[in-house]
């Protein structure tokens, strides 16, 4: 029986992955490390590193405290490396038009009650429920996963991630 192993990455050691193309162009194919994305990116940027029609998955540098953020919809964000802190509210008002797809950045601390915080870890996911506004707080860098739909705040890079 062939072993196999498995390496988990982080923001200190990854390696870059690529695609093998069979009678195509590499050019089609974006094939990125999150780490390698993340690395790279301004705390809390939201970069898109998969998408399928509207729904992204976007890799976010976690480092100091995030801005509030709010969305109309659920999320759902996977911590891949470090310790993040989740604080939740329940907001009072409705912030965010049912139509708006997306992550939306608050303004200043958000009203409503406070529903707590999560603390998670690599591989622990938190659900970011539609109508409660959220806050990352990271004490070192880490890499957050966030699964949501393409919005304002989602920067598309393909150009540099893809494989040339």
């Amino acid at each position: 029986m062939m072993r196999r192993e498995t390496r988990f990455g982080s923001l200190d050691h990854y390696e870059k992955g690529g695609v093998q193309v069979i009678n195509d162009d590499a050019r089609n194919y974006a094939f990125s490390n999150i780490f390698e994305v993340a690395s790279k990116s301004e705390p809390y940027e939201k970069v898109a590193v998969g998408k399928n029609l509207k729904y992204v998955l976007e890799a976010i540098r976690a480092e100091g405290t995030s801005p509030w953020y709010a969305a109309a919809h659920d999320e759902a964000a996977i911590v891949m490396d470090g310790e993040v802190e989740i604080r939740l509210v329940k907001l009072d008002t409705k912030v965010v038009a049912d139509d708006h797809e997306g992550t939306t950045m608050l303004e200043g601390n958000p009203k409503g009650k406070k529903m707590g915080y999560i603390v998670a870890r690599r591989g622990h996911m938190a659900l970011l429920p539609k109508g409660a506004a959220y806050q990352f707080h990271a004490a070192k860098p880490g890499v957050i996963l966030l699964q949501t739909i393409g919005g304002d705040l989602t920067a598309e890079r393909w150009k540099d991630i893809c494989q040339k």
